[in-house]
């Protein structure tokens, strides 16, 4: 790929202020070269009407439920998931790929260039290369035992051809409630990024703590119950550290919240799935003010209509406002940082990505707002994260190479497998 200019109506570097007639220079690697006004850097490829970010960042996602919208809404927590591994256990590998090409896809059309996903057969690493997606991916881990890696090694071996600088390969010991002490530790001792599932709902709490609740009748599919909560028993085993992120995050107390913050495992804050599920309201200021990293994430279609980010940073902004009863509490500037430089630095990636900044990666969202109720623009940065959508959303690079146009792009054979597999869980 040759060099190339890419210019807007503002350009959005996230570190550092918004610029009125901005241009981003992408070198030949696919780096940034320099960001500046259009008369010192050139027009190049000019997007009238429209706003450049940095893509996106999805911190928590699991591409491999991307067709499961709708599965069991209203549901309680317990017979939600029950519904979900019943559903799950009709798939066949090869159609686990076909759902996980629909949500790389979407991903893309939604202004992500990055994804952190929880992927129970890998299939996420897979799709991920074929569309030109970056991810790290993190393989689920379930078990008792140390015997649960041999699934991880398996499923390391089948996707290591997917894998490259662009998409990555983590562990995931899903949670407390599925996953030992014993095989958090060997997860650890791979040396690779780890992200869980930590204090989701209450129900949780109720099992780790004292083996009561509504997860008892699920219990076939849980560890015995260690007396004390996830977060507790991570951090006494000394299995906490800045390579964790640890999704969700609601139920954690201010103990917790310091344990968290002084091991500087990061949080990715999933609002809209927290709601749906009934599982509550994540401490954001709390978990910010104690200096923890938090990233704002869609979760899955399992429990969260689509991975739209632009949705998610709404809804973070309303909750926390709401919180706090103050309309200064989380601002659209906060919001965006934590949906690009954020999830970026709970993956370990800020010094490649998250900001529009030279010699990061040029992954770029190119945010269409002419005709908008935002246009003409004041403030770029409230127009993308109040007026951003995915039909917004007129461009996607990364590494500085188109990877979605709207109105040219189409993932036909992706949707046609989803839709396909999305039966199949319905018969």
């Amino acid at each position: 790929m040759s060099g190339r200019v890419v210019s807007a109506d503002w350009v959005v570097p996230v570190e550092g202020e918004p610029i009125r007639a901005g241009a981003v220079a992408i070198g030949a690697d696919g780096l940034i070269e320099a960001v500046g006004l259009v008369p010192e850097l050139g027009e190049g490829e000019a997007f009238p009407g429209c706003v450049i970010v940095p893509g996106l960042v999805n911190a928590h996602t699991h591409l491999e439920y991307a067709v499961y919208a709708g599965f069991g809404d209203g549901l309680p927590f317990v017979p939600w998931i029950g519904l979900h591994i019943s559903r799950k256990a009709l798939l066949d590998v090869e159609e686990m790929r076909g759902i996980a090409g629909v949500g790389a896809a979407e991903c893309l059309r939604s202004g992500t260039t990055t994804i952190g996903d929880c992927s129970f057969s890998g299939a996420a690493a897979e799709a991920a290369t074929a569309v030109g997606l970056g991810a790290v991916v993190f393989v689920e881990v379930f078990g008792q035992d140390v015997t649960a890696l041999e699934r991880f090694e398996e499923i390391r071996d089948r996707i290591a051809p997917t894998l490259s600088d662009n998409v990555r390969l983590g562990v995931s010991p899903h949670a407390p409630y599925t996953c030992t002490r014993e095989v958090y530790e060997a997860c650890a001792a791979l040396g690779l990024p780890i992200q869980t599932h930590l204090a989701e709902s209450p129900a949780e709490r109720d099992w780790l703590v004292g083996g009561t609740g509504d997860w008892t009748p699920l219990a076939e599919f849980l560890v015995p119950p260690p007396g004390t909560t996830g977060i507790r028993l991570l951090a006494e085993a000394g299995l906490l550290s800045p390579s964790v992120s640890a999704a969700h995050c609601v139920h954690a107390d201010d103990e917790e919240i310091e344990l968290l913050a002084r091991a500087g495992v990061g949080v990715a804050h999933c609002p809209r799935s927290n709601g749906f599920l009934g599982c509550g309201v994540a401490r954001v200021a709390e978990l910010q003010a104690a200096g923890i990293t938090v990233a704002i994430a869609t979760d899955s279609p399992a429990s969260t209509p689509s991975f739209d980010l632009f949705e998610e940073m709404r809804m973070a902004i309303v909750l926390a406002r709401g919180r706090a009863e103050r309309p200064d509490a989380y601002s659209a500037r906060d919001a965006l940082e934590a949906a690009t430089l954020g999830g970026a630095r709970i993956l370990g990636l800020e010094s490649e990505l998250g900001s529009l900044v030279p010699g990061k990666r040029a992954d770029l969202a190119i945010v269409d707002l002419a005709e908008a109720p935002f246009d003409p623009v004041e403030d770029p940065v409230a127009a993308v994260v109040l007026g951003g959508s995915p039909d917004r959303v007129a461009a996607t690079l990364v590494g500085g190479e188109d990877r979605f146009r709207r109105g040219i792009t189409a993932w036909r054979d992706s949707t046609r497998a989803g839709q396909k597999a999305r039966s199949r869980m319905l018969q």
